[in-house]
């Protein structure tokens, strides 16, 4: 069987002490939801999309490179944004964090969440 762990970093926000921010199984690294959360203020950045998706991000590259992976390894994302906002802007952000070696990526769009998120990304990479 392989080998599974949960792995947390104090560099990002974590979302809950139920689940980890990560786990890490074989030579794959499994991030769970990620919001735009801000890591001293415990809270979203601010009520913009871009803002909050920008955050997701750099919230993500942070626990993937204290996991010791990196963007660069990301193979699928999953981006879960509330219904009304804009793909261009997500479109944007993505390119931002991944340039032309963007991911697979699937995007349902989703109720609101609680405490003003917008949007949350979780993803799968390799260690």
């Amino acid at each position: 069987m392989t080998e599974k762990r949960n792995f947390n970093t104090s560099k990002a926000p974590r979302m809950s002490q139920v689940f980890p921010q990560a786990t890490r199984a074989d030579k794959f690294i499994f991030l769970s939801g990620t919001p735009g959360f801000d890591l001293h203020s415990g809270k979203v950045v601010s009520d913009n999309f871009e803002d909050q998706a920008r955050q997701a991000f750099q919230n993500i590259k942070t626990i993937l490179e204290e996991a010791g992976s990196s963007m660069t390894n990301v193979v699928k994302t999953t981006v879960f944004m509330v219904a009304g906002n804009d793909f261009a802007v997500l479109n944007k952000v993505y390119t931002e964090f991944f340039g032309e070696h963007s991911p697979a990526r699937s995007t349902p769009q989703v109720m609101p969440f609680p405490a003003g998120i917008l949007i949350s990304v979780e993803c799968i990479a390799l260690v």
